[in-house]
């Protein structure tokens, strides 16, 4: 079983967690060997997001990840709450930072590549992220790609909002195989955006 943690935190944007989670359950339900949930660092049993959308959370610390996925939101107006607010309070950053050293994959979506960024996580690497950040992703020693999603192998990154649910079927294609992947597109009837940037890393 492939345990998957999105990490969310209060403000993140909706869209950033629960298309992924939509894709990656759905493709539990289609056969992938997937584990799959909400889960935050704060111990509340529930977190508010940018909207307003209140959600169910398990306690990350009680889960033994193989892949996390980090949503954005809240960056570009540094709201109180969001992706901005994240970095700079640190904790999800250090969490971050243990999770890779520990072996564990990580991915974002949209602006939550600028919160990979502050664990140290993206220098030197090729990412993507939602156009407003990535000056900012750049600055941070990033090497910032145009591309929808960017598979690094240890390390994904998938660019604004709606890109999660690419970065999701790509994930599912390449951890559970491709005909899974295009059963949960068909029934979303979503058309995958694409291609996917992969770089030796991914291939290898």
């Amino acid at each position: 079983m492939i345990d998957i943690g999105i990490v969310v935190f209060e403000g993140f944007e909706e869209l950033d967690a629960i298309g992924p989670w939509d894709v990656l359950r759905s493709a539990r339900a289609a056969g992938a060997p997937f584990e799959v949930s909400l889960v935050s660092l704060d111990g509340a049993p529930t977190v508010e997001a940018a909207k307003g959308l209140t959600v169910a959370v398990a306690p990350a610390a009680a889960r033994s990840f193989d892949w996390v996925i980090v949503p954005g939101g809240g960056w570009a107006s540094r709201p109180p709450r969001g992706a901005w607010a994240e970095v700079q309070r640190g904790t999800l950053p250090a969490a971050l930072r243990r999770w890779r050293e520990s072996g564990v994959a990580v991915a974002s979506v949209c602006t939550g590549a600028m919160i990979l960024s502050a664990a140290g996580l993206t220098r030197g690497r090729p990412v993507t992220t939602h156009a407003v950040a990535r000056q900012a992703l750049r600055a941070e020693g990033a090497e910032v790609l145009d591309a929808r999603v960017v598979d690094d192998g240890d390390l994904v990154t998938a660019a604004g909002v709606t890109s999660g649910i690419d970065l999701a079927l790509w994930l599912t294609e390449r951890l559970a195989g491709p005909a899974i992947a295009e059963v949960v597109a068909a029934n979303m009837e979503y058309r995958r955006q694409g291609p996917v940037h992969r770089t030796a890393r991914a291939t290898s």
